[in-house]
């Protein structure tokens, strides 16, 4: 008979999130996640099998913290002006806290590489490109734009996003407003 487990997973889950954030895919160690999850290292590998189980979890819990951001962005009938309060809305979820995080995305992206974390890279691709698929829904309400427009338009809008994730980590409010609205000057 199977042990009951001792913890509540979407917790653990969660401070091992705040861990990957903070620290980096690759500086995370599993000790460090045990220290942080509260459960020790065989719970670790009965529950999610490696560091790289954790983080994929991680990931997508961190998807279900942005789901209201993007489920505005999925709901809205501005386009452009949809898009442009997605920006201003993922900004407010990446600098809350005394840490400025950026992206849990955008950082791991910066730092693993594909051919040695496939899985890895698959998720947050297929993350990065439900963002764009949000874009492009978003762009095509416009009807005079071309559909080799929009998608033009998705990529630099994706491009955007991610330096606005990177620079969110140093830049002040004022310079992250300057830049989604320069962003949006020729939209």
């Amino acid at each position: 008979m199977a042990r009951k487990k001792q913890y509540n997973e979407e917790e653990v889950i969660k401070k091992a999130m705040s861990l990957f954030w903070r620290n980096g895919y690759e500086a995370t160690t599993v000790r460090m996640l045990e220290k942080e999850m509260g459960i020790n290292q065989f719970s670790i590998y009965a529950s999610f099998k490696n560091k790289q189980g954790v983080f994929l979890e991680s990931v997508k819990y961190y998807k279900k913290q942005l789901n209201s951001t993007k489920d505005k962005l999925k709901n809205s009938n501005n386009g452009v002006v949809g898009i442009k309060e997605y920006f201003y809305n993922f900004i407010t979820f990446s600098t809350e806290g005394q840490i400025r995080k950026g992206c849990l995305v955008t950082n791991t992206v910066n730092e693993v590489k594909e051919e040695e974390e496939p899985e890895v890279m698959v998720e947050l691709k297929k993350f990065a490109n439900e963002i764009r698929d949000l874009f492009v829904s978003n762009l095509k309400q416009d009807d005079k734009k071309s559909n080799s427009l929009v998608q033009q338009q998705a990529d630099y809008l994706m491009n955007a996003i991610l330096g606005l994730s990177i620079a969110s980590k140093m830049f002040t409010k004022e310079q992250l407003d300057n830049i989604i609205e320069v962003t949006f000057t020729n939209l």
